[in-house]
């Protein structure tokens, strides 16, 4: 990802030499309070959601969920795939705050951008949106990891077209806005969540292609990689008949598998196959005894199917 300017944040407290707050392991004043960009490879480091607001960030569709704060807010929030014109946030005349994670980013820190958002859209009038988090919201550096419930889930609710984009309350919408609805929706790819035990973050998406199930994992990369390495030698890297394990990307320092699928089955089908795959691979992630030949090999071809997105 190229570097973007960044705001200079406030020192947390009067101590700039204390760990930054970000997580990074660095002093602030070498971090976040350095006054240059900050690329923080795994902004929701520490979240339960973080496997879904990857999926949120980069490959659902149209998809909406309440944010989980740790203190309730005065207006309710919902976190939203991408608003219209790809608006970091947008206040309805309700007072509804929605906060767009498919944004343009004016920092290398996607979680400092959120919760700048979140703390721009909590003032802000009513019927009023931010385009970008940039100079016009500054102040002290906060997280979204100061704001949110680290333990709670996301309920993400997936939508077949972006008609949530206009409240049920508005009037007719203009021919201005049904033009911009067609174009959106034009682009929809049908996508579900496959749930099942022990099942998060993983989504069924056709391309029209191709079908495939992407499963955004919250384990390091080098311990999926292994994991996935020990099943692959068992010939047990499978969803099933008539699927194939793809490769995997990265996304915000966690790793994505993608399987390829039978186009013609329906999503929840896949649910008990990827729910004992998540049995396996759990199996797989507890073993700690040293790789074999044939798994060490099994993960050189692994790593070699992972591309970083940007």
């Amino acid at each position: 990802m190229a570097k973007k300017t960044r705001d200079r944040a406030a020192a947390p407290g009067d101590n700039p030499r204390r760990p930054c707050p970000c997580g990074s392991g660095k002093r602030y004043k070498a971090c976040h309070g350095a006054g240059d960009d900050v690329i923080v490879t795994r902004p929701f480091a520490g979240l339960a959601i973080e496997p879904d607001l990857i999926a949120m960030r980069e490959f659902l569709p149209s998809g909406t969920a309440p944010l989980p704060l740790r203190e309730p807010a005065e207006r309710p929030v919902l976190l939203a795939t991408v608003l219209p014109g790809a608006s970091a946030a947008l206040v309805r005349d309700t007072g509804e705050v929605l906060l767009g994670l498919q944004v343009q980013t004016r920092s290398g820190d996607l979680s400092a951008d959120l919760a700048r958002a979140l703390r721009w859209a909590l003032d802000a009038e009513a019927g009023t949106s931010l385009p970008v988090v940039g100079p016009a919201v500054a102040g002290e550096l906060v997280r979204l990891q100061d704001v949110v419930d680290a333990d709670a889930v996301l309920d993400v609710t997936l939508h077949q077209d972006f008609g949530w984009w206009v409240p049920e309350s508005a009037e007719e919408p203009t021919a201005e806005v049904t033009a911009m609805l067609e174009r959106a929706n034009s682009v929809i790819m049908p996508t579900e969540a496959v749930g099942g035990d022990g099942v998060r973050g993983a989504y069924w998406v056709d391309t029209g292609s191709k079908a495939h199930i992407r499963w955004v994992r919250p384990e390091s990369e080098d311990e999926l990689t292994a994991a996935l390495a020990r099943l692959q030698s068992a010939g047990e890297l499978t969803l099933g008949e008539g699927t194939k394990y793809a490769g995997s990307f990265r996304a915000h320092g966690l790793l994505v598998p993608v399987w390829d699928v039978d186009r013609e089955l329906h999503a929840k089908e896949y649910s008990e196959p990827v729910a004992a795959f998540a049995q396996r691979l759990d199996a797989a992630l507890a073993d700690d005894t040293p790789l074999t030949d044939a798994q060490r090999r099994a993960r050189d071809v692994i790593a070699g199917k992972q591309i970083t997105l940007r």
